[in-house]
C-alpha cells in the first residue's frame, strides 16, 4: 500500500490532498472496456484483416524487388543474382520500417488498420511513436514464431482483448472512430 499526495516522508498520517491508495500509485489506464465497450467492439476480427491487408502491403515492394533482382541478373549474365542475398534482411528492414513509420505516425495506424477503422495507443492513451511500433513489429514476430497457437489465447483472458506482444509493450488497440467521440485525452508524464 503507497501513500500520495503529503509528500511527507515521515509516513505520517497527515493528508494534504492525497489519499490511501492501494494501487502502487499506479495511474488507471485511459481505456476501460468495462465503461467504454465500444473501443473494443469487434476489434479482433477487424485486427485480423488489417493484418492481412498489411501483409498485402509489405509484399507487393519485395515481390518488385526479387522480379527487379532476377531481371537484372538477366541483364547482366547472372552477375545481378548476386544482390539476392540483400533482398531477406531488406525484407526485415521494410517490414520494421514500414510499421515503425505508420504506427509512429500521425494516425497510429497502419494501413490495414486505417482501412478497418483501428489505432494503437499505449496504456495510457497516448498515440504511438516509431519505436514503439517498430518493436511492436518485432515482437509480434517472435511471438507468433515460438509461441504461435498460444499467443492468440492471451487475448480471451483480458478485457481489453490484447494479444501478447501488447501487453508486454503496454499498447491497446482500438475503435478509432468511437476513440475520437468518447475516449478523454491521453495523459502526459
Amino acid at each position: 500500500m503507497s501513500y500520495s499526495g503529503s509528500g511527507n516522508s515521515g509516513g505520517g498520517a497527515s493528508n494534504a490532498g492525497g489519499g490511501w491508495r492501494n494501487d502502487g500509485g499506479v495511474e488507471p489506464h485511459a481505456f476501460d472496456p468495462y465503461l467504454q465497450p465500444e473501443l473494443f467492439r469487434g476489434v479482433l476480427t477487424r485486427r485480423v484483416f488489417a493484418f492481412l491487408i498489411d501483409l498485402v502491403v509489405l509484399s507487393v515492394p519485395v515481390i518488385l524487388g526479387y522480379l527487379f533482382i532476377a531481371v537484372f541478373g538477366l541483364i547482366t549474365l547472372g552477375l545481378g543474382w548476386a544482390l539476392f542475398w540483400l533482398a531477406w534482411p531488406a525484407t526485415i528492414v521494410w517490414a520494421i520500417v514500414y510499421y515503425g513509420a505508420s504506427l509512429g505516425g500521425p494516425h497510429s495506424a497502419t494501413m490495414g488498420m486505417r482501412v478497418m477503422d483501428l489505432e494503437l495507443r499505449t496504456w495510457y492513451g497516448a498515440p504511438g511513436y516509431f519505436v514503439l511500433g517498430a518493436t511492436h513489429a518485432v515482437l509480434f514476430w517472435v511471438s507468433v514464431s515460438f509461441l504461435s497457437p498460444l499467443v492468440l489465447l492471451v487475448r480471451l483472458f483480458n478485457g481489453r482483448r490484447r494479444l501478447l506482444h501488447d501487453v508486454i509493450l503496454g499498447t491497446v488497440v482500438i475503435n478509432s472512430s468511437v476513440r475520437t467521440q468518447v475516449a478523454p485525452a491521453a495523459r502526459s508524464y
